[in-house]
Order: C-alpha cells, then structure tokens, then sequence
C-alpha cells in the first residue's frame, strides 16, 4: 500500500479533496477516449506509445527534482509486475475492446475492478473478509455486471462477446495490480509510477516489433495528437495528481477517484465521439457503481471503527 501522508504536510480541506479528485477523474477517463481515436493503431502500439510517452515525462519530472530514475535491486520484479498488470496487458485489451464496442459501456465494465479486489482481499488478507454488507455490495455490482454484458450471449444483440470478455480481463488485471500493491512494505507512489510505465513500454514495445514489425509504428505520426494526450494527459499529469492526493488525503479517499471515473467517461463519450446511451447501459453501470460504492463505503466505516 502507498505510505500514509505524512504529518508534515497539511490535512486536506475539502476544496482540496473535490479539486483534485475531479481533476484526476477527469484526466484518467480520457484515456479511453484517446485510445478510441487511436482504434486504427494496433494495440501494443498504443500501449508502448502511451508507456514510452508517460515514462519520459515521468522521467523529465524526475530529472527537474533531482531524483534517480534507476531501478533499486528490489523494485526490478515489482516494476515489471506492475508493468504487466497495470500497464501493457490492460492496455492492450483496452485497444482491443475499443475495436468492438464504445468506450462508455467499456468503462462501466472495467468499473468492476474493485469488487473483484474486494474477492481477491477476502481470500488474500485475514482483516479484509467479506462482511454480509460487503458481500451484499459484491453481489449487486455483479449483478449490474449481468445487466451490461449478459445480453452479448445471444447473437442478435449487437453487443460483442469478445470486446465485453476483454473489458472484464481488464478489470481482473487491475484488481490483481491492486491487491499485489497492498503487499508491497515500502512503497514510494512516485517511484511505483515512475517503474509501471517503464515496466508497460518495454515489453509492449518489444511485443509490438516481434508480432507486427516495424510497420506497425508507421502509423504513429498520423495519430500523434491523441497519443500525446493518451501519454501526456491521461497517464502521466494524473500520475502526479493522485500521488499528491494519496500524500494529503490518503489511499481511502483518494479511491474515489474510481466512482468518478465511469461518469466522466460515458460524458466525454457522447460528446466527443457521438456515442448514445441506452436504458441498459445507464441502469447496468449505476447498478454497478451502487457495489461499488456500499463495498468501499463498507471497508472505510470498518477501517474507522
């Protein structure tokens, strides 16, 4: 788990709280965004293009604090995880998902991830079993699960298996990342960024050049703009806005950056990219993000007693 914020900063006022959680909101969810209008790029390029944009921004950053950027001999296995399961291989499904389906129904599913983290901690941690209102929590967000991407099990509803197979992959890759960061003694949220970008740009990369070749990149330069915000703005300026909130306010409230993020998405969706939402897709994510909101809303009020 990142460390608890340090005395020697000031506690977070509420303006602080809603500004930088809205912020980071904001900017996490136009990555998917971003990444729909990259869809012609194939989707290692986009995750090794957005891991290679957000590590050498992290990297100037770094650089301008006067901080090494080199791996400690303990942070090699946990950057490359990090990497994986927080970096290439969610993104790529992503790209992949993007393909067949819109990118708000994408998020509303990739949502989930936090009750799959709640199963994985029960399992995992002796002080975080499942509480009759956790569970009650696990078994409504799953069922706003069932609402989304049920319908695809019939051939007639337009809704893609596949694309909605890869979201939910998704959503278990963040949760185990999640899960294997809470095991993590001493962890440096700077240093934890810095590393799962640089674990997801080169082994996408290379995964890139080995499956598809060079030529793959060829379309790169075309879709510069919004590979520079997928980078830029959606991966390494929001880096730094959570690392600031986790600092002041703590991993607690800092999660609710999750809650927002499906709003902002499924907003940004219709009017940037013209995308429309139906009944289905409203009530499935608020049912969903109704789970979502007792389970946390649980573990807090636990943490507090």
């Amino acid at each position: 788990m990142p460390p608890a914020p340090s005395s020697a900063l000031p506690a977070p006022t509420p303006g602080f709280l809603v500004t930088h959680l809205l912020a980071c909101s904001i900017l996490w969810s136009s990555g998917l965004l971003f990444i729909k209008l990259s869809t012609d790029l194939n989707p290692f390029v986009i995750a090794a293009m957005r891991g290679l944009i957000g590590a050498s921004l992290l990297t100037v950053w770094f650089a301008f604090r006067g901080r090494s950027i080199l791996p400690q001999r303990h942070e090699w296995r946990i950057w490359l995880f990090l990497g994986a399961f927080n970096g290439w291989v969610p993104n790529v499904l992503v790209g992949y998902a993007l393909t067949q389906m819109g990118t708000a129904p994408a998020a509303m599913i990739q949502a989930a991830s936090p009750l799959i983290v709640t199963l994985l901690s029960h399992l995992l941690f002796a002080d975080e079993k499942l509480t009759r209102r956790r569970l009650l929590g696990v078994l409504l967000g799953f069922s706003g699960m069932g609402i989304l991407i049920g319908p695809a099990a019939f051939p007639a509803s337009g809704i893609s298996p596949t694309g909605a197979a890869a979201m939910l992959c998704v959503a278990v890759s963040y949760a185990i990342a999640n899960v294997y960061v809470r095991t993590i003694k001493v962890a440096d949220p700077a240093r934890l960024a810095l590393g799962q970008q640089y674990g997801s740009a080169v082994p996408a990369t290379v995964l890139a050049l080995v499956l598809s070749g060079p030529a793959a990149f060829a379309a790169v330069p075309s879709n510069l703009p919004p590979l520079l915000g997928l980078g830029a703005v959606a991966t390494a300026l929001p880096i730094l806005i959570f690392m600031t909130l986790i600092r002041r306010a703590g991993p607690t409230r800092a999660s609710m950056v999750g809650y927002l993020m499906p709003v902002w998405t499924a907003v940004l969706a219709v009017l940037f990219l013209n995308e429309t939402l139906g009944v289905r897709e409203l009530l499935g994510g608020a049912v969903v993000l109704g789970g979502v909101a007792l389970v946390s809303l649980s573990g807090a009020a636990r943490r507090q007693g």
